[in-house]
């Protein structure tokens, strides 16, 4: 079974909308893309290089796909991300798109979740996830992602697009790795774990 990884930036309140620039996602009236940029250094983008390089295939939804598509072969030929970014296989789940023309590029037909379901069966290695928030609602609604790469931000939003929507069921992960950078961004890397896990914490139980 292949491992499926989202990436995220997000912002201290959960906001995933518009990281990267301010005409990225203007839905619902969204006034501050571009929110992450401040914090993306050359420490920051090793660690998304290191990242990048072991991706097998790419699983995007449709608007993060147009977003990569347009800007990504833009990146000089020696840029380790746009490079990776263009060889790879990339998998687009839309409901409105009938071609994708980026290289290398393949359209996943039906159900989102029962496609990828079964991509998951499929050979190869490390299936990423990047942006794509819509897509990686439904994906943890059916408990298909394997880990959560959350890059954070000490930012504050208020309002947008959150990771966590009302259909994420109850699940356990575990740290596998942290990392803060010099920009105060906190980089966690969190493996699924199985069923979440309940107890009892005050001075009754003895557990304090």
């Amino acid at each position: 079974m292949r491992t499926l990884m989202v990436t995220e930036f997000v912002s201290l309140d959960g906001v995933v909308q518009g990281p990267g620039g301010p005409d990225e996602d203007r839905d619902g009236g969204f006034a501050h893309g571009g929110w992450a940029a401040p914090y993306i250094d050359d420490e920051l983008i090793g660690r998304m290089i290191d990242v990048v390089s072991r991706a097998d295939a790419l699983l995007l939804g449709r608007r993060t796909y147009e977003e990569f598509a347009a800007t990504w072969p833009l990146a000089a030929a020696d840029d380790p991300i746009g490079s990776a970014w263009h060889t790879v296989r990339k998998h687009v789940v839309s409901r409105t798109l009938t071609s994708v023309g980026w290289h290398n590029s393949t359209l996943l037909r039906g159900d989102a979740a029962d496609a990828v379901a079964e991509l998951k069966k499929s050979d190869g290695g490390e299936i990423q996830v990047h942006g794509s928030i819509r897509l990686v609602q439904t994906l943890l609604s059916h408990d298909l992602v394997d880990e959560l790469h959350l890059v954070v931000m000490p930012v504050l939003i208020g309002s947008g697009k959150r990771l966590f929507g009302s259909g994420t069921g109850p699940a356990r992960f575990d740290l596998v790795e942290a990392a803060t950078t010099r920009s105060g961004v906190v980089v966690g890397r969190y493996a699924r774990a199985g069923a979440i896990t309940y107890g009892a914490v005050g001075p009754e139980t003895g557990n304090w």
